[in-house]
């Protein structure tokens, strides 16, 4: 998937925010020149097993689109950091009609997440983990399993 470039003209859809909101806890993560240029290619899902597309506009903003709806879900603003490009600014879709959040914890994980998993294809364990946890602390279901919780959220990863 990350090596499948995605376009506003490459998706069959791209709807616009209905309710944005500013996200309150952003990933510490500092990327690499590579890595961002490798997040701004962006990327499309393919299957629909793999829920999110990625693009970028105009190289500036990037933006994590859920591929069945189409709809914009988080937007990311990046800047320089030591060592390489951070994220500055982000929003969330904050109208839950399209888009259910478990609060900052897991938005932040889920920004970095898509990034990270899906258009980088890093294993990210950790922050799969930590996901998880956070799914089953704040649905009150501790037991939900974890490949559950992995597929419904990220989906599957093809391999490029």
């Amino acid at each position: 998937m990350a090596d499948e470039s995605a376009t506003r003209d490459s998706l069959r859809r791209r709807r616009a925010f209905s309710l944005p909101r500013p996200m309150g806890v952003l990933p510490s993560r500092v990327w690499t020149d590579e890595e961002l240029r490798r997040i701004r290619s962006g990327c499309r899902a393919r299957a629909m097993e793999e829920k999110w597309n990625v693009l970028a506009e105009d190289g500036g903003d990037v933006f994590l689109c859920r591929s069945w709806t189409g709809y914009a879900v988080y937007r990311a603003s990046f800047g320089p950091a030591e060592g390489g490009w951070r994220i500055v600014e982000a929003v969330v879709e904050g109208d839950e009609e399209r888009y259910s959040s478990f609060g900052d914890a897991y938005d932040r994980l889920m920004l970095e997440l898509v990034l990270s998993f899906v258009v980088l294809g890093e294993p990210a364990a950790a922050l799969r983990a930590q996901l998880v946890d956070v799914v089953a602390e704040r649905s009150g279901r501790p037991d939900v399993p974890p490949e559950f919780v992995l597929f419904s959220l990220l989906g599957y990863r093809s391999q490029p």
